[in-house]
């Protein structure tokens, strides 16, 4: 095995584990529905998503690991993505905020600011923050 097939393996395990994480925020309230199944679609092709792949994760959504990004940009990115999801039915239940929470703890971001970067992921997206307005405010939290 080359190199570059090393790479594009685990390139493509991450894909699959954010997108079983996805998944899993999409089916805590025991369905998708039209809007959801849109976002996953599109997210799918995104993130080269084949269909086989896609039913696989449908049917266990937990057999891929979160494996979160070593760079905080693409932390921050990765919770664009929980966090659209969270809202694809524009209704947010107690169980998804949860959820989203410890997905964020397993992204890499602290107990210690969890809850305050997952309250403003879930404002911005609510307000229809664009993944560049999202990642600026969030970057910029802090300063």
């Amino acid at each position: 095995m080359s190199i570059s097939d090393l790479f594009d393996s685990g390139f493509k395990l991450r894909n699959k584990g954010h997108f079983s994480a996805i998944v899993r925020v999409a089916m805590t309230d025991g369905e998708i529905n039209e809007k959801e199944k849109a976002f996953l679609d599109r997210l799918a092709r995104s993130l080269e998503i084949n269909e086989e792949e896609y039913q696989e994760i449908l049917e266990n959504p937990t057999k891929y690991p979160i494996n979160p990004p070593y760079l905080y940009i693409k932390r921050v990115e990765r919770l664009y993505d929980l966090g659209r999801m969270v809202y694809a039915d524009e209704k947010l239940g107690e169980r998804q905020e949860k959820l989203l929470k410890k997905f964020a703890l397993r992204l890499g971001f602290t107990p210690g600011n969890v809850n305050y970067i997952v309250d403003k992921a879930l404002t911005l997206i609510k307000e229809g923050a664009d993944i560049e307005e999202f990642t600026f405010e969030i970057r910029n939290m802090n300063k």
